[in-house]
């Protein structure tokens, strides 16, 4: 792709597409780096229609850098439940302490100082350099990729790494050459990193075909114009995502559930979980699984299949509620005693969720 190029008449026609047809979004037209910071994060493996209300709950509550550097984990937790990829949000805060320390609790401008920070990679820190403050870099997510192997009619597999560095390379060499004067702007560069990004979105969608008559670079598209936006981007096939029959156990003592901490990597890594096996426990199983942890089991009480599914595996999960005699908890710091009031409040991860819908609706 890197052969390609951008040329000053395309992108001065995107800018004016952009301008006109751009979604209101409450992260944009703020100038703000932290919200582009937190909305670009936010929108990672979630949708914009998702995202959008959280953003503004997030916001009301943790308004700046500083009070995302102190919030509490399980307040933060909570903020961000639902979302998924807990990880994510823990970056937010170990990065929001490094610039507190670090840099005064803001966004530096430079992306080869934002790309050194906790959680943010080659394109959130091109996002927030180029959008925040305007600065000639690019930055390639999906929805770029897939505007710019149309518009060249390239074939090459967006999903490796060197496709991605070959766009960023066509971004930069129009930096360099072609639009060295448009770059000189800020706000064209803030408006030309967005366009690329809502063109992919909005115009030259993920699924289904493009709508190449709304297009700014219709007359420009090589694939409209060889009628190939049917084979082009191409992807190769993902991997098949793994199955994972999983037994979840709802142990209750009274009124109190038990949920316990998940290692500090790796899967859910570091948050609360009704804990469970990797296999289908039968209910005589189960409780012996119960009973062999120490807990006397006084009545077992079969809950709705479930599933859920992430990024490379799927949980198949069967359920037992099991009320026990009693539940010491030994002073561990990675067990936590909950009534049904504040397990509603708790930011148990969506994997669970129907599970704790389940005692919502049958409180």
């Amino acid at each position: 792709m890197h052969e390609y190029r951008i040329t000053e008449e395309e992108a001065e026609k995107l800018v004016s597409w952009y301008k006109g047809n751009k979604r209101d979004l409450p992260w944009r037209n703020t100038g703000n780096p932290y919200h582009i910071w937190l909305s670009e994060i936010m929108l990672q493996q979630t949708r914009v229609e998702a995202v959008r209300e959280r953003f503004v709950q997030f916001l009301r509550e943790l308004p700046d850098i500083p009070s995302l550097a102190s919030v509490s984990d399980e307040r933060l937790m909570k903020l961000w439940e639902g979302m998924g990829y807990y990880s994510r949000a823990r970056n937010l805060k170990k990065c929001a302490q490094v610039l507190v320390r670090e840099y005064d609790g803001r966004l530096p401008e430079d992306p080869s100082l934002l790309v050194k920070l906790p959680g943010i990679g080659s394109y959130t820190a091109g996002a927030i350099a180029a959008q925040a403050y305007g600065k000639p870099v690019p930055a390639v997510d999906g929805n770029v990729l897939r505007a710019l192997a149309r518009l060249f009619n390239c074939d090459r597999d967006i999903r490796k790494d060197e496709t991605k560095k070959e766009a960023q390379a066509v971004i930069e060499d129009f930096y360099a050459e072609e639009g060295k004067t448009l770059a000189e702007d800020p706000s064209f560069v803030s408006a030309f990193t967005q366009g690329l990004m809502e063109l992919g979105a909005i115009v030259c969608v993920p699924n289904g075909a493009p709508h190449c008559d709304a297009c700014p670079w219709c007359a420009f598209c090589k694939a409209h114009l060889e009628n190939t936006t049917d084979m082009i981007p191409y992807r190769s096939p993902l991997k098949e995502r793994k199955l994972v029959q999983r037994t979840i156990f709802i142990i209750r003592d009274g009124s109190r559930f038990f949920l316990q901490k998940r290692p500090d990597k790796g899967l859910l890594a570091g948050l609360y979980e009704f804990p469970g096996v990797d296999e289908w426990l039968d209910e005589k199983q189960a409780v012996a699984f119960a009973e062999k942890q120490g807990w006397h089991v006084l009545h077992v009480h079969r809950l709705p299949d479930a599933r859920h599914v992430f990024t490379h595996l799927e949980w198949q999960m069967k359920a037992y509620e099991l009320q026990v005699d009693g539940i010491l908890a030994d002073e561990r710091n990675d067990v936590l005693l909950l009534t049904k009031k504040e397990l509603q409040s708790f930011a148990v991860p969506s994997a669970f969720k129907a599970y704790k819908q389940y005692y919502e609706l049958n409180a």
